[in-house]
């Protein structure tokens, strides 16, 4: 049974997201601010987290933040109309969705389960039977152990960024639209992604370039898309 953590001041929304959550077999943690967050985050095995953006105390941007120091789970925002720059953030410094209050519970279920998956495959132990090792340049890409390294450099991605890395790096030189990468990851009709796309690429981006003012690897082909510039094998 995975285990979701569910964070939100308001707690009559906690609890309709439990029953619903509860009802498609998940067990549901309860928190009301970031620091109950944390505790429990600290104390038990949470395969997901949904937490509101704006509570009091520690907000869930920081708390986003926080986690994002030593966790990779699929984080999911929770935001109120009209709360652009705060979705943007969230996603920018980790989040890997958000959906907007008042929201359809169903939907809500549908994007864990989502993450979930994205997550389930992206895995965290690789068989060392396979060989599935993506190279260019100095960027690597383990993709049995979901490693990734730049110049030896060990990068933490989150399992959104790992995936739009893979699809761009396993197809070095092509470039993908906004719409395209969104259409891949999310599997999903790509219906206003640009912003949603724009800020993993741009974290991305910040963990794997020296200058992301410059980069190396991950490009933008103006007016077109993204792609990951081919390299030469000394990495030059």
């Amino acid at each position: 049974m995975q285990t979701i953590l569910v964070c939100d001041d308001d707690k009559q929304i906690v609890e309709a997201i439990s029953i619903y959550l509860t009802g498609e077999g998940f067990n549901v943690l309860k928190a009301y601010d970031g620091y109950d967050a944390l505790d429990i985050m600290g104390n038990n095995k949470v395969d997901l987290m949904i937490i509101d953006v704006m509570m009091p105390g520690l907000d869930g941007i920081r708390t986003t933040l926080k986690i994002r120091e030593t966790s990779s789970i699929p984080i999911i925002i929770l935001s109120a109309k009209g709360e652009d720059n705060d979705k943007i953030l969230g996603l920018n410094i980790g989040a890997d969705d958000y959906i907007t209050k008042p929201f359809n519970p169903l939907e809500l279920v549908a994007r864990v389960k989502s993450q979930l998956r994205r997550y389930t495959q992206l895995g965290n132990i690789g068989d060392p039977q396979n060989d599935n090792i993506y190279t260019c340049g100095g960027l690597v890409m383990n993709d049995d152990t979901k490693e990734v390294t730049v110049d030896g450099e060990p990068v933490r991605l989150t399992p959104i960024e790992y995936n739009i890395l893979l699809l761009l790096v396993k197809n070095a030189g092509k470039v993908f639209s906004i719409d395209e990468i969104y259409t891949s990851i999310w599997n999903e009709q790509a219906i206003g992604a640009d912003n949603t796309v724009a800020v993993h690429i741009r974290h991305i981006r910040e963990k794997i370039e020296i200058n992301p003012k410059e980069p190396r690897y991950l490009k933008v082909v103006w007016g077109v898309g993204y792609k990951i510039e081919k390299q030469d094998k000394d990495g030059d």
